[in-house]
């Protein structure tokens, strides 16, 4: 078991009807909002109703910026930038998924900053200071409520890149599982695939596998993560599923998950981005399809051994093999593609998209060369 430092200052406020108390907890930091959420299914479940109605309550002035995409891009970012600065906002409010989060911290950053935001994703600068950020969450996946990064697409150049600072730690998140009563099954599916993801990178990349308190945890994790995405597939109006997914998907990446492991990487995630920045693919549905390659790909450099230890863990099998077919199966079970061509992703384009994703390896100093790269995905054919 590796040393490490765990450090996480992020306030969650949990349970049904606590919206409300965001209000109380932002003016502490400020006066102007910028309220960042996506296209507008706030609106329609009353989230943005209630969010406003507490923020004004508290004297909180509110702008709004919204029209985030599912996969965050630069220039949409860009805009709330300037928004932020021309209007004087103090406080950034995100209200929606990973994506307004990661947006929402984005922006906190280049609002304080007088360069581009991009800088901050490309290695040119660190964030040096943020705006403080408060979320209300909606859609349990990314984990973004609780750590300190975000993701951000350049439409330009086609590169999904990640930035982390503890500046963009939200200082508070709202969790309230019934805002995500009215989800859509293939969003309840795709967060489901993205916070196992987040679980099984440290898990099967650590350089030190005898850490039994962590690999429990992730056991634990996902088996509450399949559990509750079976559970919500079957009834919809499971409140105590969506409260066991919502708090599963935040513990899925708050950084506890990988504590004691040494060598970590995200792969899966790196292949996937470049997914996710060619072809607009929900990364839920993205990760389902990289996840059973890539680990095709660890049987054969790594052996069984923690495929065969989380799959009798988490599946009840017994082999790596069985390991993967399960989740295979799973992943198909709850609707998500498992191959490039269920995505209707052409093999051919795989020399392009390992050499789109080769930029995020090599900002992340990860091992990993071109053929290598195009190998895991020729087994996502």
């Amino acid at each position: 078991m590796q040393n490490f430092t765990f450090y996480n200052p992020v306030k969650i406020i949990f349970g049904k009807g606590s919206i409300p108390k965001l209000g109380g907890e932002a003016a502490r930091a400020g006066r102007k909002a910028l309220l960042i959420y996506g296209g507008g299914s706030i609106k329609n479940n009353g989230v943005h109703e209630a969010v406003t109605d507490s923020l004004v309550k508290n004297g909180i002035t509110v702008v709004e910026h919204a029209g985030v995409k599912p996969n965050p891009v630069l220039t949409h970012a860009r805009e709330g930038v300037k928004k932020a600065k021309e209007n004087g906002c103090d406080i950034m409010i995100a209200a929606g998924g990973g994506s307004v989060i990661d947006e929402a911290k984005a922006i906190a950053a280049g609002a304080r900053y007088d360069g581009d935001l991009w800088d901050f994703f490309s290695g040119r600068a660190a964030i040096k200071d943020a705006l403080p950020v408060f979320t209300v969450l909606t859609i349990p996946a990314t984990g973004s409520e609780m750590n300190q990064g975000c993701v951000i697409t350049n439409e330009v150049t086609k590169q999904k890149f990640s930035t982390v600072s503890p500046k963009i730690f939200p200082k508070v998140s709202i969790l309230d599982p019934e805002t995500t009563l009215t989800l859509p099954a293939i969003q309840v599916a795709n967060g489901g695939v993205d916070a196992l993801a987040h679980l099984i990178e440290g898990y099967f990349t650590t350089r030190d596998a005898d850490v039994t308190i962590t690999d429990e945890l992730v056991h634990a994790i996902a088996r509450s993560v399949i559990s509750g995405t079976d559970r919500i597939r079957v009834n919809p109006g499971d409140y105590d599923a969506r409260a066991s997914m919502m708090w599963s998907a935040t513990l899925a990446l708050n950084g506890l998950q990988s504590l004691g492991y040494g060598g970590t990487s995200f792969a899966n995630h790196a292949i996937e981005h470049s997914l996710s920045a060619l072809y607009d693919i929900a990364h839920g549905a993205g990760l389902a399809i990289i996840i059973p390659a890539w680990f095709k790909y660890h049987l054969k450099t790594d052996g069984p051994g923690r495929l065969e230890k989380f799959g009798s863990a988490v599946f009840g099998v017994k082999t790596a093999e069985e390991t993967i077919t399960a989740f295979e199966k799973w992943f198909g079970k709850i609707g998500e593609p498992t191959r490039l061509s269920e995505a209707k992703i052409p093999a051919a384009d795989i020399p392009e998209i390992a050499e789109n994703a080769m930029g995020l390896i090599k900002r992340w100093g990860m091992s990993y060369d071109l053929k290598t790269v195009e190998e895991i995905l020729k087994k996502a054919k």
